[in-house]
C-alpha cells in the first residue's frame, strides 16, 4: 500500500513525463488489435455467409455440358436440387451502341436455394421469366439502357425487367470480368450461345439433410461418375479462396503491426530511462529515508503498469472499433461486409504482446533505478550507468521468449512469423552492436579541429550519450520507410503496368471453327492492321495423377490448381510463342501416336511431377490418359494466349471445341471492333484487355491502400520513437548546453552541432536502411503477394531523404526548450 500510494502521488506531480510510453503502446497496441479484429470480422463473415455464397450444402459442377437424366435423377434423389448455367456473353442496347461483356447465368425456378433474390426498387417483376433480364447497375450505365428497355443477348432480344440488388450466391461464384445478367433458364435456348465447344459451367446446389457429411458424398458422387468431369464444392470450399487471401494479407499485415510494436518498444525504453533518469534524485532520497530496493521497484513498477495499461486499454478500444469504422467508410471495397462484435482473441493476443514488449524494453531502466544508491545524491548526473545484472538478463530473456512464443503460436503461417520475430530481433541487436561500436570508434578518433564537427562526434561518444538507442530507434524507423515505400511503388507499377504494352487489346470465347474467316473479316473492316492468333480451347479436369484419383486426395498441394476446377486446354504442333521448354522435348509436328501434353513449369513442381509420368483428363466425360513429354516455362505477364496443359496433336483434335482469339490492333478502335463482332457474330464474347487490368488494378489498389493505412501507424511510432529518444538524453544535453553557454558558444552554433550530430547518425543509418528495408520489401511483393518487383528508386531514395530531413529537424527542434534555461539554474540542478 505504501509504494501504490507514493506512486499515484508521483503520478499526480510528475506523471506526465510517461506520456511516451502510453502514446507509444497506444499505436501498436491499436495496430495489433485493429487488424487482428478486422481479419477475425471478415472470417466471420465468411464463415457465416459459406451456405449462402455456395446456394446450398453440396455444388456439382461440369463444363461444356449439362447433366445426363442419370446425373440429374440421382441429384434429385438427394435433396432439392436447383440448376445453374453461367458463361460470358455481350449484352447490347437494342438501338445499338457499343456491346459489353457480360457474365450470362440462367437460373430455374428453384433458385435461390437459400437466401433471397431481390431487384431494386421500380421492377416490373419480381424475378426474369421468359423473354426477361435481370442486370446489374452498372451494365445500365454501361450500355445506356433502363427498365423497360431492351437488350440483345446472342440471337435473342430481352426486356429488362428490373437492377439486381441482391445476389445471395455472388460471392461464393469469384472472380467475374463483366456485369452480372440473369435470365430464366428456359431463356437460354433462345441466344443461340451454347454451341458445340462453347465455354460454360452447369451448376447444380443440393439441399441435403442435416447428417449428411457432404463432403464426402461429393466424392462419392464423383466416384460414381468418374469420367464425367465432375467437381464437387462444399460450403467451407465456396469461400476458401478468398478465406486464404483474407487470412494472408490480415497476417502479413499483422507482422507490420508487429514492426510497429517493436519500434513502439523502443520508445517505451526511451521514455522509460528518461522519466526515471529524471527520478535519480527521488529515488536516493528516499533510500536515505529508508526505503527498500524492492519498494522503489514497486512505485515504479506500479506507475509504469498503470500508464501501459491506459495506452493499451485505449489502443484495444480503437482496435475492436476499427471493423465497424472500416465498414463505414469502405465497406463496399471489401469483398464481404465484416460480422460487427467484439472478438475477443486478437484483443487479447495484442494486449499480451504490448505488455510484454512494454515490460522487456523497459526492465533495464527499471533495474537501474532498483540498484541507484543513495550515494547518487553526490554523485555527477553524467556517471555512466550499470551494466545489467544476471537476474535482468535472465528476466529479459524469459520476456522475449515469452514474446517470440506468442507471435508465432499465434501466427496463421509459423514460419514466416518466426522468421519476421527473429529478423526483427536480429536486426535490433545488430544495430544495438553499431551503436556500440560507433561509439568506440569515435572516442579513439583524432579530433577534428574544427569545432562544431568536434563538438558533434563528442556528443555521439560521451558519457550519458543515446548514440545506441538513436542507432536502433533510426535504423528501425529508416529500414521501415523503405520497405514500405519499395512495396508501394512495387504495387503501384503493376498497377500501372497490368496491361503490358504488347498485350492484345481484346480475348474473343466462343468462337466457332466454321466462324473463323467470319471472325477476321469482321475486325478488318474496321481495323485492317490489327493481327489476330487463333488456338483450338475446350475445357477438362485432372482426374488421376500417377494413377491416384484426384477425388481421394484429402489434402491439396498449395500450388496445385490445376487440380482445382477445369481448366481450359489446347493443343499445338509447336512450342506457343512465349513459351520456353526446361525439361523433356516438344513433339514433332506430324505427331499423330497416343496423347502426349506439356505442363507449365511451376505447376508440375507444386505436384512432384517429372517428364514421363501420367496424367488422365476428362474432356467432355471421356478419360483421356496422356504421359507427359515437356514442362514448359510461361510468360503469363504478356497476357498472351497461354495454357498450362497442352496436348499434343492427332487424338484430342476429334473432340467438339472452340477457339480463342487474341486480337492485337491500335487502342482506338476497341468499340468498333466490339460492334462489327457483335453484328457479326453475336455469340462471339469479346474480353477487352483494359478490362482485366482495371480488375487487377482494383484489387492491387485495395492492398495498397490497407498497406498504406499500417505504415502510417508505423512511420507515427517511428517519430514518437525518435522524439522520445532525444528527450531521454534531453537532461544530460541541459547540462552540456549550460556549459557550452558559460563558455560563449551561441545559440546557433550549439543547434548547428545538433544538426551535424543527427545529420551524421542518419548518413551512417542510409545504406543499412537500404539495404535491410529493400530485401524486406523484396521478400514481401515477391515472396509473400508473387508480383514482380519494380521499386521506384527515386521515391525510395526522397522517402529516406524525407525520413533523414525530418529526423534532423526533430533533433534541433527537440532542444530548443533546453536553450532557453539559464546557465545558472542548469549548474544548481545537475
Amino acid at each position: 500500500m505504501t509504494a501504490l500510494k507514493l506512486a499515484l502521488r508521483d503520478l499526480r506531480t510528475g506523471g506526465r513525463g510517461l506520456w511516451l510510453l502510453a502514446l507509444c503502446l497506444f499505436l501498436g497496441t491499436a495496430a495489433l488489435a485493429g487488424i487482428g479484429s478486422l481479419s477475425a470480422s471478415i472470417t466471420q463473415a465468411l464463415d457465416s455467409q459459406s451456405r449462402m455464397a455456395l446456394g446450398g450444402d453440396l455444388e456439382m459442377r461440369v463444363s461444356q455440358r449439362r447433366a445426363t437424366v442419370e446425373e440429374a435423377a440421382r441429384f434429385a434423389a438427394l435433396g432439392k436440387v436447383s440448376e445453374t448455367v453461367a458463361m460470358r456473353a455481350m449484352a447490347q442496347a437494342a438501338g445499338g451502341g457499343a456491346p459489353a461483356l457480360v457474365k450470362l447465368k440462367a437460373v430455374d425456378a428453384h433458385w435461390p436455394l437459400l437466401g433471397r433474390f431481390t431487384l431494386a426498387p421500380g421492377a416490373l417483376a419480381a424475378r426474369p421469366h421468359g423473354r426477361q433480364v435481370a442486370i446489374a447497375p452498372a451494365l445500365a450505365d454501361r450500355i445506356g439502357v433502363r427498365i423497360g428497355s431492351w437488350v440483345r443477348i446472342g440471337a435473342a432480344s430481352f426486356q429488362v425487367i428490373g437492377f439486381i440488388a441482391n445476389e445471395p450466391d455472388r460471392l461464393g461464384e469469384g472472380f467475374s470480368l463483366g456485369p452480372t445478367v440473369i435470365v430464366d433458364a428456359a431463356a437460354l435456348d433462345a441466344t443461340s450461345l451454347i454451341q458445340p465447344g462453347s465455354l460454360y459451367e452447369s451448376r447444380y446446389r443440393l439441399l441435403l439433410p442435416q447428417h449428411v457429411d457432404a463432403a464426402a458424398l461429393g466424392k462419392t458422387l464423383q466416384r460414381r461418375f468418374p469420367s464425367a468431369g465432375w467437381n464437387s464444392r462444399t460450403p467451407e470450399g465456396a469461400t476458401d479462396r478468398l478465406r486464404a487471401t483474407v487470412t494472408q494479407l490480415g497476417q502479413f499485415l499483422l507482422l507490420v503491426g508487429l514492426a510497429a510494436l517493436a519500434i513502439a518498444g523502443v520508445g517505451v525504453g526511451s521514455g522509460v530511462s528518461a522519466y526515471l533518469s529524471r527520478k535519480t534524485r527521488a529515488i536516493a532520497v528516499l533510500k536515505v529515508l529508508g526505503a527498500r530496493s524492492g519498494t522503489i521497484a514497486a512505485i515504479f513498477l506500479i506507475e509504469l503498469g498503470l500508464i501501459a495499461g491506459v495506452g493499451i486499454l485505449a489502443g484495444l478500444g480503437v482496435g475492436a472499433a476499427l471493423p465497424a469504422l472500416v465498414a463505414r467508410a469502405v465497406g463496399d471495397a471489401l469483398p464481404v461486409s465484416p460480422e460487427i462484435a467484439i472478438y475477443p482473441q486478437p484483443l487479447l493476443i495484442a494486449a499480451g504482446l504490448a505488455l510484454i514488449v512494454a515490460l522487456l524494453f523497459a526492465l533495464p531502466a527499471l533495474a537501474r533505478a532498483r540498484s541507484v544508491p543513495a550515494a547518487s545524491l553526490l554523485r555527477d548526473i553524467l556517471a555512466p550507468p550499470a551494466r545489467p545484472t544476471p537476474l535482468t538478463l535472465l528476466g529479459m530473456a524469459a520476456l522475449l521468449c515469452a514474446l517470440v512464443a506468442l507471435a508465432v503460436l499465434t501466427a496463421t503461417d509459423r514460419s514466416i512469423a518466426l522468421g519476421f520475430v527473429g529478423a526483427t530481433g536480429g536486426l535490433i541487436v545488430a544495430l544495438w552492436l553499431v551503436g556500440l561500436a560507433v561509439r568506440w570508434l569515435l572516442a579513439r578518433l583524432p579530433k577534428p579541429r574544427r569545432p562544431l564537427l568536434r563538438l558533434a562526434l563528442a556528443n555521439l561518444h560521451r558519457p550519458g550519450a543515446q548514440t545506441d538507442r538513436l542507432i536502433v530507434a533510426l535504423g528501425l524507423g529508416f529500414s521501415l520507410f523503405v520497405a514500405l515505400a519499395v512495396i508501394d511503388t512495387s504495387l503501384s507499377s503493376e498497377i500501372t503496368h497490368a496491361a503490358p504494352a504488347k498485350a492484345p487489346r481484346f480475348f474473343a470465347i466462343d468462337l466457332q471453327p466454321g466462324d473463323a474467316a467470319t471472325f477476321r473479316r469482321a475486325i478488318a473492316s474496321v481495323a485492317p492492321t490489327a493481327r489476330i492468333e487463333t488456338s483450338p480451347s475446350l475445357r477438362g479436369t485432372v482426374t488421376i495423377v500417377n494413377g491416384r484419383r484426384v477425388a481421394d486426395m484429402r489434402n491439396l498441394p498449395e500450388g496445385a490448381w490445376i487440380l482445382r476446377g477445369d481448366r481450359t486446354l489446347t493443343w499445338s504442333r509447336t512450342v506457343p510463342a512465349g513459351n520456353r521448354v526446361v525439361a523433356g522435348r516438344w513433339w514433332p509436328a506430324d505427331y499423330r501416336g497416343p496423347p502426349l501434353i506439356s505442363i507449365e513449369d511451376k505447376a508440375a513442381q507444386a505436384l512432384g511431377l517429372k517428364v514421363g509420368d501420367m496424367l488422365t483428363i476428362s474432356v467432355l466425360g471421356v478419360d483421356v490418359p496422356a504421359r507427359i513429354a515437356a514442362l514448359r516455362k510461361v510468360d503469363w505477364g504478356g497476357l498472351g494466349l497461354n495454357f498450362a496443359i497442352i496436348f499434343s496433336p492427332g487424338y484430342i483434335e476429334e473432340a467438339p471445341h472452340g477457339l480463342l482469339a487474341s486480337v492485337y490492333a491500335p487502342a482506338d478502335r476497341d468499340g468498333a471492333i466490339a460492334r462489327a463482332v457483335g453484328d457479326a457474330l453475336p455469340s462471339v464474347s469479346m474480353i477487352r484487355t483494359g478490362d482485366i487490368a482495371t480488375q487487377i488494378g482494383d484489387i492491387l489498389g485495395n492492398i495498397a491502400l490497407a498497406i498504406r493505412a499500417t505504415g502510417m501507424i508505423t512511420v507515427a511510432a517511428g517519430f514518437i520513437v525518435l522524439i522520445g529518444a532525444i528527450t531521454a538524453s534531453g537532461q544530460a544535453r541541459r547540462y552540456d548546453i549550460a556549459v557550452l553557454k558559460l563558455l560563449g558558444a551561441r545559440r546557433l552554433q550549439v543547434l548547428a552541432g545538433q544538426a551535424i550530430e543527427y545529420a551524421l547518425l542518419s548518413g551512417l543509418l542510409a545504406g543499412i536502411a537500404f539495404a535491410v528495408g529493400g530485401f524486406a520489401g523484396w521478400y514481401v511483393v515477391v515472396k509473400v503477394l508473387a508480383l514482380p518487383f519494380d521499386p521506384d528508386p527515386l521515391i525510395v531514395a526522397a522517402t529516406l531523404l524525407a525520413a533523414i530531413l525530418v529526423t534532423i529537424g526533430i533533433g534541433v527542434l527537440g532542444n530548443l526548450p533546453t536553450l532557453g534555461t539559464r546557465p545558472g539554474r542548469s549548474l544548481r540542478e545537475n
